[in-house]
């Protein structure tokens, strides 16, 4: 089910081909390819990954290999708009990976969870299962392997039969592994979700609900890890800016010749 062979409605940003649709839709779009075994690879931008993939041809060729692309990052959706060709809302990986335990604990769904540490791993699936007890878990391994140790992970998966596979890995690792083995899972949905499970965890806290409104989700993690986070937000929101900023410039003679003509 790629979005050029399906209804999924699709706004060009950055040159990147985002699925203009609702957090509902989505989650009806899941649901849809579960129950009809269809594949579904689902990947997420934010501001970060996208300067990423203008510096990574091999990071963008994963990340657009996907069968549905979403805004991540409040700034994705902030761009499209400035840019007139706007995303109706935010669609963050974590949220939808919710709203995926949600309808799994209703239709009773067999999910895997692939990525963290072996602790994060072991703490985030014990809340999984006592929040939702009616979804299937079914197998689960850390994001610590090696490439040459890959078909033995997806050998597992494959086995397992899951609806749902969760990569909680960091990027470019998750985009890689998906592009690789996605096709040969047989697994219905596939969700990068990050670091999610650290989350799920609470090991990171997530910012409050006033501070994703405001989308300065970013800054609050900026906050809990400065060492590690300064240097790639004050880099890659600088760039990504600039990158919209370019691109505004560029559509104006555009906006001016509509506007001239009329309608």
């Amino acid at each position: 089910m790629s979005p050029s062979e399906s209804s999924v409605p699709i706004e060009n940003v950055l040159g990147i081909p985002i699925c203009a649709m609702t957090m509902d839709q989505v989650s009806s779009l899941v649901d849809r390819a579960i129950a009809d075994r269809n594949r579904l690879q689902i990947g997420v931008v934010n501001a970060a990954k996208i300067v990423n993939m203008r510096r990574n041809e091999a990071l963008r060729d994963d990340v657009m290999s996907s069968d549905i692309i979403l805004a991540d990052g409040a700034s994705v959706v902030w761009a499209s708009r400035m840019l007139g060709r706007p995303l109706p809302e935010r669609v963050a990986g974590i949220d939808l990976m919710l709203r995926m335990f949600r309808s799994g604990n209703e239709n009773r769904y067999r999910v895997f969870c692939l990525g963290a540490t072996d602790d994060v791993l072991e703490k985030a699936t014990a809340r999984l299962v006592a929040d939702y007890p009616n979804l299937e878990l079914v197998g689960w391994h850390n994001g610590y392997f090696r490439t040459e140790e890959e078909p033995t992970v997806a050998d597992q998966i494959i086995a397992a039969k899951p609806d749902i596979l969760l990569v909680a890995m960091s990027s470019p690792k998750k985009e890689k592994f998906l592009a690789r083995w996605s096709e040969k899972l047989n697994v219905p949905v596939c969700h990068g979700v990050g670091g999610s499970f650290d989350v799920l965890a609470g090991k990171v806290q997530r910012a409050p609900e006033r501070w994703q409104r405001l989308g300065l989700e970013w800054l609050y993690r900026l906050l809990q890890e400065p060492g590690r986070l300064w240097r790639r937000y004050l880099v890659t929101n600088t760039i990504f800016c600039g990158l919209v900023f370019l691109e505004f410039l560029r559509g104006i003679p555009g906006r001016f010749k509509r506007n001239f003509e009329g309608p």
